[in-house]
């Protein structure tokens, strides 16, 4: 009797390694025996678990930043997150918010410019973002768009400041030329009178010579 042929086994999903980053801006309540953060990490957990048909495996290296502001990136975990990144440790990053990962839109951007380098996804679980999906893609990319049109504007207001300041005869920054002092309360230049003499006789020297080099 023939036997049929056993179908061969599934080959198992390749390991994608899934770090947790969990953020609390106060350390308030953070003595608790399940805080904020423990919080946060177990919805990104049992999102990984649900993914598990993928091969999504959480890391046990924590990323854990309490008592640290998302207004700028100055964060250790988030320190350490990115140092694992970079050394190809990691494949996704978890949040449970995505302003967990960043308040600020520049930073945030930047993050993502780094992950994307890396080829690294990033999922925010209670909102429904998967930069591995295309919706999550796009989304992304209407968040780069603002980014750059918000760097743009920002741009053209220093711009327009400082020609306006320069108009009106305003000191606009830097250090000041040989023979001047700021003014810091008008905020304008003003003649030094000791190193305006220094600034005369190189001039006479200049016109009577033809020649820096000779006045050097």
């Amino acid at each position: 009797m023939i036997r049929p042929a056993t179908p061969p086994a599934a080959a198992p999903a390749q390991a994608v390694r899934c770090a947790v980053y969990t953020r609390k801006s106060h350390e308030e309540g953070l003595e608790q025996e399940f805080n904020s953060l423990d919080a946060q990490r177990e919805a990104c957990e049992a999102y990984v678990a649900s993914q598990r048909h993928d091969g999504w495996v959480v890391l046990p290296t924590p990323y854990d930043d309490g008592g640290f502001s998302g207004g700028n990136i100055e964060r250790p975990a988030l320190k350490r997150l990115l140092e694992d990144i970079d050394a190809s440790r990691v494949d996704v990053v978890l949040c449970y918010k995505l302003d967990r990962l960043s308040r600020s839109l520049a930073d945030f951007v930047r993050l993502m410019e780094t992950f994307e380098k890396k080829g690294v996804s990033f999922v925010s679980v209670t909102q429904h973002f998967d930069t591995k999906s295309s919706m999550g893609r796009l989304t992304l990319n209407v968040l780069l768009s603002f980014a750059q049109f918000e760097r743009e504007v920002t741009a053209e207001r220093i711009r327009d400041k400082l020609a306006a300041a320069k108009r009106k005869g305003k000191y606009t920054g830097g250090r000041p030329l040989l023979g001047y002092d700021v003014d810091r309360e008008r905020m304008r230049l003003v003649i030094n009178a000791k190193e305006a003499d220094l600034v005369r006789r190189i001039f006479r020297r200049f016109i009577q010579l033809g020649s820096c080099m000779l006045v050097a």
